[in-house]
């Protein structure tokens, strides 16, 4: 790696994506270090003014370079110009043209990362509805997963397919990782097969033995009710998911299931009165690993994108437009999935 830097891609200025990096800034320079924002000055000039809440606003230092955030005086917002200035945008409502500046920031950084030219990014909140708004090529990706898996298959010369990545979710209490992300119920379903499942474990075990030092314990949600009940309320697990457990068990991994989806959780929950039995759960959907983990607690949740040849986090939450330029989002996420990116590229 050529440099330490991080970058964080600024998001969706009419969110609060801005305003909660201006406010990490503030709040935690000492883990803000060696950090910078891949966005738009102005935008960042106008969050940095919120984030004051009727105080004296940061002021935001344009850079020319990522290294130059490696020397800079401290209390300060540095920010990379991403192309030509954005414009100003409207809080809390859908603009195509912040969809495109931020699917711009997301591209920019990708790549800057799969050059070795930055350690890792962060991403701040893009809403998909703007970045389909935008157009070619933002609106062939339902979000930052997909393009940055795309953007990591051009960088090696070969199909989006043989870049499998999947998405992991996780707080102090509490690690999923996902088997299907973006796509319709039905669809995810779908994706309940014995080659997606297995590939799963594979690349959730390969990430977290590199993250915890050692092999990790994971479990397994099943899809049915009560894991399908013997083959009572589904076929699934006796016919997709046990088979994607056998086989990864003998290849070595320290996996258990499929456990019903309405219990797995609360005994993977780490707490002080209830150490956890299991690093992480792996999950057959969105929804069903997304929500136990975000009702533990959105503010302390980061997004790891596992699988890539690249290091990305993110806050686990959107762009908030109801509450974008009012001075009230909180940067706690934010700030954390600065910490868990650093942590990952060997750095404090």
């Amino acid at each position: 790696m050529s440099t330490p830097a991080i970058a964080i891609t600024m998001g969706d200025a009419a969110g609060i994506g801005p305003e909660i990096i201006a406010d990490a800034f503030r709040q935690d320079p000492q883990t803000m270090r060696r950090c910078f924002v891949a966005g738009d000055v102005s935008a960042m000039r106008r969050a940095a003014q919120v984030a004051a809440r009727a105080g004296l606003a940061w002021p935001v230092l344009q850079l020319e370079s990522p290294d130059e955030v490696l020397n800079l005086p401290p209390a300060c917002i540095p920010v990379l110009q991403i192309g030509e200035p954005l414009g100003l945008v409207a809080y809390g409502q859908v603009d195509a043209r912040a969809g495109e500046f931020a699917g711009r920031c997301v591209t920019w950084a990708a790549d800057a990362a799969l050059a070795g030219e930055i350690a890792a990014l962060v991403t701040a909140p893009i809403h998909k509805e703007a970045l389909s708004a935008a157009g070619a090529p933002y609106n062939s990706f339902p979000g930052h997963t997909e393009l940055l898996q795309a953007r990591a298959a051009l960088a090696q010369g070969v199909d989006v397919s043989r870049v499998p990545v999947r998405m992991m979710l996780a707080n102090e209490a509490l690690r999923t990782v996902l088997v299907s992300i973006h796509v319709s119920l039905r669809a995810a379903i779908e994706a309940v097969t014995y080659d997606n499942v297995l590939q799963t474990l594979a690349i959730t075990r390969a990430a977290l033995r590199r993250v915890l030092g050692r092999e990790p314990k994971m479990a397994v949600a099943g899809l049915n009710p009560h894991a399908g009940e013997g083959g009572l309320f589904g076929a699934e697990e006796l016919e997709v998911i046990c088979p994607a457990v056998e086989a990864a068990r003998l290849e070595g991994a320290d996996v258990h299931g499929p456990i019903a989806p309405d219990t797995v959780f609360m005994r993977a929950r780490d707490g002080a009165d209830h150490p956890g039995e299991f690093d992480v759960v792996v999950a057959m959907y969105h929804d069903q690993g997304l929500i136990p983990v975000k009702y533990l607690g959105v503010e302390q949740g980061v997004n790891v994108t596992l699988g890539l040849p690249l290091i990305r986090t993110s806050p686990d939450h959107g762009t908030a437009f109801d509450i974008a330029g009012k001075g009230i989002a909180s940067p706690h996420s934010l700030l954390e999935a600065v910490r868990v990116a650093k942590r990952m590229a060997g750095g404090a």
